[in-house]
């Protein structure tokens, strides 16, 4: 990996300096028959801007400006992983100060595309086998931050900001906020009592990639991406975010059973202790509660701060996995009844709105 440190001139795009800093870096294994094209991909909810190079083999080729991506922490997570056998992408040059990347191409298989009732199984337990590695990696003291009380909040304190008040235009009282927090302490509680593991913080089907096999092949390899805001933290984060993963939507039970039979794996490794169901399903739950009330902040945000509509076509799900998280706990029923006084009313009123109880249905 080369590391370097360079300036773009003020005559030149950022495409443009992209382009030249490509041609001066390609690695010597590298070859391109024609002139070097840049073809531009889709990107992800950050700022990253991606494009595929005619080379052969292809690389990619990343425009991630460092006023708003942490590249640093993307080197250093990609290479702790694969380290450890996490099929992350290669990095091959990296400029910090412009925030230039080379990487390893992994192809065009997303796993979301390829989920079918057919498929689910199999493709299921190759993503639960990367998550298991991931988890395993012994992170040295310091690498990464810890997934604390703070950041926890930090996460929910985005769904009264940017769903309840910015896109909702609900006006939140005292008491509002009073019973918000009170249900964000409690979802605290529940992932700091939990084993803590790597995270790899969105650990779902837009950033895993189908490496090798075909359909109902169990040897498909899963590539890892996005990883670079990791933390050491619960060890339903990232299971949740598979498992009830914002884009598509399996049976609840179905669901319960593949959370239970990974945590007895986990277990089976020494990554954590022994628990009854009960709470293994607990844990699960009121993790996904946490990160669903992060994410309609976050779909929010994406659409509101950063001109991202194709986000608001998500919400109805994400929705209706907040609703059906607060159904088995008493203790939030409260938080319940608000949300169907206070909030449901207001969803019809939006253009992005359909039934929340179907939504994700197949």
């Amino acid at each position: 990996m080369t590391d370097l440190f360079s300036k773009c001139p003020r005559n030149m795009s950022n495409s443009q300096c992209l382009h030249e800093w490509v041609e001066k870096f390609l690695p010597d294994s590298v070859s391109t028959s024609e002139k070097l094209l840049l073809q531009p991909l889709n990107g992800d909810a950050g700022f990253r801007h991606y494009f595929r190079l005619n080379t052969c083999p292809p690389l990619i080729a990343v425009s991630a400006p460092p006023e708003h991506e942490n590249n640093p922490s993307f080197v250093s997570v990609a290479l702790l992983l694969r380290q450890n056998g996490i099929h992350t992408p290669m990095i091959y040059a990296v400029d910090y100060q412009q925030g230039f990347l080379l990487l390893e191409d992994l192809g065009d298989e997303l796993l979301l595309p390829q989920l079918s009732a057919d498929t689910v199984d199999v493709y299921y337990a190759a993503a639960e086998t990367a998550l298991l590695s991931m988890q395993k990696v012994s992170v040295p003291s310091g690498t990464l931050p810890a997934f604390d009380r703070q950041r926890l909040l930090d996460e929910m304190n985005l769904f009264p900001e940017w769903f309840l008040v910015k896109l909702l235009g609900i006006n939140l009282q005292s008491a509002d906020y009073e019973l918000i927090h009170d249900v964000m302490n409690q979802l605290v509680e529940n992932a700091l009592g939990q084993p803590q593991v790597f995270v790899h913080r969105d650990f779902h089907s837009r950033n895993l990639m189908l490496l090798g096999g075909g359909e109902n092949d169990e040897d498909s390899e899963i590539g890892v991406l996005d990883f670079q805001d990791a933390v050491t933290g619960p060890i339903t984060y990232d299971l949740v975010s598979l498992l009830r993963d914002c884009y598509i939507r399996w049976p609840g039970d179905y669901v319960s059973q593949r959370a239970l039979s990974y945590y007895h794996r986990a277990v089976a490794v020494e990554i954590a202790p022994p628990v009854s169901d009960k709470q293994i399903l607990r844990w699960f739950d009121l993790m996904g509660l946490q990160r669903h009330i992060k994410v309609l902040g976050i779909f929010s945000r994406l659409y509101l701060r950063d001109g991202k509509p194709g986000y608001l076509n998500d919400l109805p799900l994400v929705i209706r996995y907040t609703l059906e998280q607060l159904e088995p706990y008493p203790e939030f029923d409260k938080f319940k009844d608000w949300l169907a006084l206070r909030v449901l009313p207001e969803l019809p009123k939006q253009d992005w709105f359909f039934p929340w109880e179907t939504a994700g249905d197949i």
